[in-house]
């Protein structure tokens, strides 16, 4: 068997698995999408967006990204926040950040340069929101604390920068009202928290 084969395997059982708890699965895949949540989160692979907020396939529209940034110039992220309010009718977002955050901590050590010219590139708004408070970080102890600080400040930010996007601000115009969420989630305990960090846009 090779490398990949296990993974096909898995999905042959799990989509027969699936056809007979529920017959009624593969119609209703085929029928078009009617998520009701935006998911934008991190690409780690130990956050999955459906499996941690117990939603089935479906009920989600996703986006992950390292350290879960929304960036106005991204054509791909900002993209799936259109189709996701325009032709999806969603009117639920969720910015979801994670304690642990490599790319988080990469910014507070000065890591993802010279050899990862993307990843330094990519996290340069990052880069940015701790060097404004970089005071502030300084005065809490200890790199845990300042790390799971930032992954809480880097939320915020994310969603702050959503509300004032393009695409949360002409469905305001246009009477449509999207609330954007802000939610941290702890690996150690695999509880989400709500960070106070969302409003609605209207």
């Amino acid at each position: 068997m090779s490398d990949l084969e296990h993974l096909l395997e898995q999905n042959r059982a799990w989509a027969s698995g699936r056809r007979q708890k529920d017959p009624g699965f593969v119609d209703r895949l085929c029928d078009i999408q009617r998520p009701k949540y935006l998911w934008i989160g991190c690409s780690d692979s130990r956050v999955p967006a459906n499996e941690i907020v117990g939603t089935t396939v479906g009920e989600m529209f996703v986006h992950r990204n390292v350290a879960n940034i929304v960036a106005p110039g991204d054509t791909n992220g900002m993209a799936v926040v259109q189709y996701a309010v325009e032709n999806l009718g969603v009117r639920q977002v969720i910015v979801c950040g994670h304690y642990g955050c490599g790319g988080v901590r990469a910014v507070l050590e000065g890591g993802a340069s010279g050899s990862t010219p993307h990843v330094q590139r990519w996290l340069s708004p990052l880069r940015q929101l701790a060097a404004d408070r970089r005071a502030e970080l300084e005065e809490i102890p200890g790199l845990e604390g300042r790390w799971r600080r930032l992954c809480e400040w880097n939320v915020a930010e994310q969603v702050r920068r959503l509300l004032e996007s393009d695409v949360v601000t002409q469905a305001r115009l246009r009477g449509v009202e999207v609330a954007v969420h802000g939610w941290i989630y702890d690996l150690r305990d695999g509880l989400l928290r709500d960070l106070g960090a969302g409003r609605g846009s209207l």
